[in-house]
């Protein structure tokens, strides 16, 4: 099945597509984004060291656990490192010198290469929510998520001018049995979405589950040279490494897919509450996941991920839009620039019920952060709500408007003879103004960025049109997003191979829901 690919990708897509894509509705994606502002570098270069010299000492004197998973303890062994059971101890800059081998920056490539996207440098790619188990809208409030719910997000990403990426488990469809889920979703990616998508890591059968629906998808040749997936392995901090995951980065480092290696912290819990702390045992984790990885392949892509949060203290829940985890972003992007590796980190995050002004101002903070930080994958760019326990229809809509804010954010301040307006200021003079002016005329419809979901009306228009709140003018994008949705041409046979590839699977094993 996966020659169909191969030979339709040497005949262009076949005549099929091409006709399908002739009489399709074009949709507008912005390309990735482009940084020509400055990262703030909130960590001067004593205090740097002093992290680094730290996070040497953890992996050298405390070292990390890989659980279960004798072929690593094997393989650590054979680099130099120090094995007592399952506690890993690497002796200081052994894992330096193993991730030198990771590049800096690298293509994740879409079926559409137009929609392809480079992730490293100064670019930030951003992906929408990920993990959550529940979704809410205006309409059916807080309820388990379904695949039905799983293909509207995609299609809503399909649509989407801001958000680069097509992302991977943007709800968990809990209606489909567990070990057969990430066949549905893939298959949704690949086939209503030509944008980047995500590989599952719930299994390592299911990460090959996924490199071979993509040999499929991108014909074989093309899959096993080039990062058609990013897949998210999250580390069990503190300090361990669960063979579930690691089986997961073993698949896709082994042929050559991208895996963002990111601790989970909430701080107070996962890690110190200090932020040098934190930094300290972020680092550490990182530098040991991403050099494992290297370990089972050199040059496999890998992306150095922060997940950050801090903890209420009264209650226990994470808190996001906070300044301690804006410093940690801040710091850990330096860190992620030093080691010349791409960064991940940030999102739309907040601990909101609802998609209400809590959520906006947290969101906000978090958006910002992930700009101003030099985030290179932003994952949870829009939807996320509830701590991540919910993926919101209202607030994915409301998020990726708002990103077209940090497009033009990153453009930065053109000063050149045209947009330093002198003979506007000449032509209007004194108590005049620049409405009709020939400078305004000319460059009005690109000046400002303009918001395509928030309300600017009179209040007597916006009264008169039903006095909607934001939520009710998000649930009425998402149903106008859906209702104008065409799926992306896909060659019918490479369609076809792929859904046979799933039934094939999905009738070879029982459904099993835990």
């Amino acid at each position: 099945m996966a020659d169909v690919a191969a030979r339709k990708r040497t005949r262009g897509g076949g005549g099929a597509a091409r006709r399908a894509e002739r009489t399709s509705v074009q949709v507008e994606t912005a390309k990735y984004i482009e940084r020509k502002i400055p990262n703030l570098e909130i960590l001067d270069e004593a205090a740097l060291q002093l992290i680094e010299d730290h996070a040497e000492q953890v992996l050298e004197e405390i070292g990390v656990n890989f659980v279960n998973n004798p072929a690593a303890l094997d393989r650590w062994r054979a680099a130099g490192a120090h094995v007592d059971g399952e506690r890993v101890r690497l002796p200081r800059g052994l894992a330096r010198e193993l991730i030198k081998t990771a590049p800096a920056q690298f293509t994740q490539h879409a079926r559409n290469p137009e929609r392809s996207v480079e992730i490293g440098g100064k670019n930030l790619v951003l992906a929408p929510v990920y993990g959550p188990p529940f979704v809410r809208d205006l309409d059916g409030g807080r309820r388990y998520a379904t695949i039905e719910d799983f293909r509207k997000f995609v299609k809503l990403g399909q649509m989407s001018k801001w958000l680069h990426h097509s992302g991977g488990t943007v709800c968990e469809p809990t209606d489909v049995p567990v070990n057969k889920r990430h066949l549905d979703m893939l298959l949704a990616h690949m086939t209503l979405s030509d944008k980047p998508f995500m590989g599952s890591v719930t299994e390592p059968s299911r990460a090959q589950d996924s490199v071979d629906m993509c040999k499929i998808l991108f014909g074989e040749e093309f899959a096993t040279n080039n990062a058609v997936m990013t897949s998210l392995i999250n580390i069990n901090s503190p300090l361990t490494f669960d063979d579930v995951m690691m089986g997961a980065l073993e698949v896709y480092s082994a042929n050559m897919q991208a895996c963002i290696v990111s601790p989970f912290i909430v701080g107070g819990a996962m890690a110190p509450v200090s932020v040098a702390g934190t930094l300290v045992q972020v680092l550490a984790e990182v530098l040991a996941g991403v050099a494992y990885s290297q370990l089972v392949r050199p040059g496999a892509p890998v992306i150095f991920g922060a997940f950050v949060t801090s903890i209420d203290m009264n209650s226990g829940a994470p808190t996001f839009g906070t300044p301690e985890a804006s410093q940690i972003t801040y710091g850990a992007g330096q860190l992620a620039r030093r080691l010349n590796l791409p960064f991940r980190s940030a999102g739309s995050f907040c601990g909101s019920k609802l998609p209400d002004a809590q959520a906006a101002y947290e969101t906000a903070n978090s958006l910002n952060m992930g700009l101003l930080s030099g985030v290179n994958f932003m994952l949870h760019a829009c939807g996320w709500l509830e701590g991540g326990l919910v993926s919101s229809f209202e607030k994915f809509v409301m998020d990726a408007d708002q990103l077209g804010t940090l497009h033009k954010m990153a453009q930065g301040v053109t000063v050149d003879e045209d947009n330093l307006a002198m003979d506007a200021i000449r032509e209007v003079g004194p108590g005049g103004h620049y409405l009709g002016c020939a400078h305004t005329q000319a460059n009005f419809k690109t000046a400002f960025w303009r918001s395509e979901l928030l309300d600017y009306k009179p209040y007597e228009t916006w009264s008169e049109e039903g006095a909607r709140d934001t939520v009710a003018l998000a649930s009425a994008r998402v149903q106008k997003l859906i209702d104008t949705y065409q799926q992306p041409p896909l060659d019918p046979e490479i369609h076809a191979a792929l859904h046979a590839y799933v039934a094939e699977k999905k009738a070879s094993m029982p459904d099993a829901f835990a």
